[in-house]
């Protein structure tokens, strides 16, 4: 048995499981960022049948109109440039005044994710009809990474400790499947964001996606699409007043609350910003919710931002390291704690004091959960990495959700300890976690789980 035979032999035939409600649409923000990633590929069906690719996602529009401008697209072989618009429903498009809104006039194609009950025809104000693209379900679940099934609490019933029994050899060896499945997920994650945007800009996401870590992941992706690694580079700098700009951290509200000296980081970064302004931040409804409270310091999306910026200069010898053959996570580790910046080496965020130690603005454990989550899977897709030396890898950091998936699938902390420390193992675990423990229900007694895995060797 392998692990791909246990999730056919888990959840094929489905089961006898109570019906549950389709998952909630995520906002539209969140819509929007996954299509420009590339999450859905860019080979198409059109709602009337025609074959649609995508040949330019354009970029972000920080006005009104269209989400995103200067895009390309064939349709059964024809060109095609102009705007593109994302929205929740089909019918949004009426509803939102787009077809008498003369700014979406150049709309080339409209994409939504949940039908219209009634037939109707997507126009602009010269009634020009405009390309209708549906997301599926099943589309919008896999690039969302959602369960098979509705996620649920963790449920103690019979499969409570499913991983306690098995011999230490299998143990071995569905871990190592669960883990490397993880991987080639992730893998094809980001290949997605290089065949749409190029390395680079995979890269800058990815690492921009991981300061996100504790509640701001969504935002800082945001902030790395619509100020991309090849306009950084070109105007370094101006990189760093872009960065904090368009995130929406330039404020006056800022500079009011912000100590002597942070005053003088913000007015040298305000002289570059005001003359850049128009060309780069959004209108306030395209602009993201920050979590600020319950936060820890260090992971206050002021430093988060200002740890980005940090990478601009520096951005040839992370991209060496990042993508180095053999691939070494500790000379990326090192590397990224060894960064400094003037000012976020000594604040955690624009209206705190200034601490008399320095901090670290990207520290080992957030260069470790970058390895773990996005180049650690390349790198073994590429055949840079070994999983020999991928069990190797140890990671101090224990979060709360490992701790779950570890008494989920083993009955205790205790017994889960062995298998919390290695980067591998932490790994596999959430996968097997998503895979069959977040598919509880109340009738989890019918849940197939344990016999078969009781059949692995």
């Amino acid at each position: 048995m392998n692990y791909s035979f246990l999730l056919e032999s888990v959840w094929h035939p489905p089961l006898a499981f109570e019906e549950v409600a389709a998952h909630i649409l995520p906002p539209e923000l969140e819509l929007q960022a996954l299509w420009y990633s590339g999450a859905f590929g860019r080979e198409f069906k059109l709602k009337d049948g025609r074959a649609l690719r995508i040949t330019q996602f354009g970029e972000w529009n920080h006005g009104a109109g269209p989400d995103f401008a200067h895009a390309a697209i064939e349709i059964d072989g024809s060109h095609f440039t102009g705007d593109i618009e994302i929205d929740s429903r089909t019918s949004d498009w009426e509803s939102h005044g787009h077809s008498t809104n003369p700014a979406f006039a150049n709309t080339i194609l409209h994409v939504a994710f949940e039908p219209n009950l009634r037939e109707m025809f997507v126009r602009t104000t010269d009634h020009r009809q405009v390309p209708e693209l549906l997301i599926s379900p099943t589309q919008l679940g896999d690039a969302l990474r959602l369960p098979s099934r509705e996620t649920a609490i963790s449920i103690p019933g019979r499969c409570l400790q499913p991983l306690r029994k098995i011999p230490k050899l299998a143990l071995e060896r569905l871990l190592r499947e669960a883990a490397l499945r993880r991987a080639s997920q992730k893998v094809a994650r980001f290949l997605r964001i290089t065949e749409a945007h190029g390395l680079d800009s995979a890269l800058f996401q990815a690492t921009a996606e991981t300061l996100g870590y504790g509640g701001n992941s969504l935002p800082m992706k945001l902030l790395a699409q619509r100020a991309p690694i090849s306009m950084l580079r070109t105007q370094a700098d101006e990189a760093e007043a872009i960065l904090l700009g368009t995130a929406g951290f330039l404020d006056a509200k800022f500079y009011l609350q912000a100590p002597e000296d942070t005053r003088d980081y913000l007015l040298n970064l305000w002289e570059t910003w005001w003359k850049i302004r128009p060309n780069h931040e959004p209108v306030e409804s395209r602009s993201p919710a920050w979590k600020t409270h319950g936060q820890r310091p260090a992971n206050h999306p002021h430093r988060r931002v200002g740890g980005l910026s940090s990478l601009i200069r520096e951005w040839s010898t992370f991209r060496r390291l990042a993508f180095a053959n053999p691939f070494s996570i500790k000379s990326l580790t090192d590397f990224l704690h060894s960064l400094r910046h003037d000012f976020w080496s000594h604040h955690h965020t624009l209206t705190s004091n200034r601490s008399n130690t320095a901090i670290s603005v990207f520290g080992k454990n957030l260069a470790l959960e970058l390895a773990a989550n996005h180049l650690i899977p390349l790198a073994l897709h590429e055949n840079r990495f070994t999983y020999r030396d991928y069990h190797k890898q140890r990671h101090s950091a224990i979060n709360q959700k490992i701790k779950r998936c570890g008494i989920r699938l083993f009955g205790s902390e205790e017994a889960a300890k062995p298998f919390q420390r290695r980067i591998a193992h932490q790994q596999a675990m959430l996968q097997l976690y998503h895979d069959f423990c977040l598919e509880d229900f109340s009738a989890c007694e019918q849940c197939p789980f344990p016999e078969q895995l009781a059949q692995w060797r």
